[in-house]
């Protein structure tokens, strides 16, 4: 059999890309699973990491919680995905946020596992597409007190209804 591109290269945005279009995933995770598409593995899994210790760290009541939050929204020296993601969920509920981004986080940290097993088998990753233009943002990025009020949405859940 002769081998295809296929074959011989393996896709690391199979199950994010699956993600993004399954229509019995939420709206949302298919949004930061669309999102997540051609990011590098080890920077895409780290940034929602950290975006979601810092959320975890608000609704927890930590005192560093909001001013982590605010650091990471507000910095205009790191490119758009962080951002991208938060507000792809902001406003929708904290635990449903939170869970969102749990989610993400493992189907990341699930893709940094498969490359690593390719790489020590000399496999071959299809290229990622870097989703970004540049690597810095070029439109304005929002000044973010640490001291921001928080909305309804971080303790009036509607997901808790139920």
């Amino acid at each position: 059999m002769k081998a295809t591109i296929f074959h011989d290269h393996f896709d690391l945005d199979v199950t994010l890309r699956d993600a993004s279009l399954d229509p019995h995933t939420r709206p949302t995770r298919r949004m930061i699973a669309g999102a997540s598409l051609g990011m590098c593995v080890e920077d895409a899994y780290f940034s929602v990491r950290e975006l979601r210790e810092a959320v975890q760290w608000v609704h927890e009541g930590e005192i560093a919680g909001k001013k982590r939050l605010a650091a990471i929204l507000g910095n205009d020296g790191a490119d758009d995905f962080q951002r991208c993601i938060y507000y792809c969920l902001a406003g929708r509920g904290v635990v449903a946020m939170l869970d969102d981004l749990m989610w993400l986080e493992d189907l990341l940290e699930r893709r940094g596992r498969v490359a690593g097993k390719l790489m020590r088998a000399k496999g071959r990753a299809m290229p990622l597409i870097d989703p970004y233009v540049s690597k810095e943002p070029d439109g304005p990025v929002g000044r973010i007190d640490a001291d921001f009020r928080q909305g309804p949405s971080w303790y009036l859940d509607p997901s808790l209804a139920d």
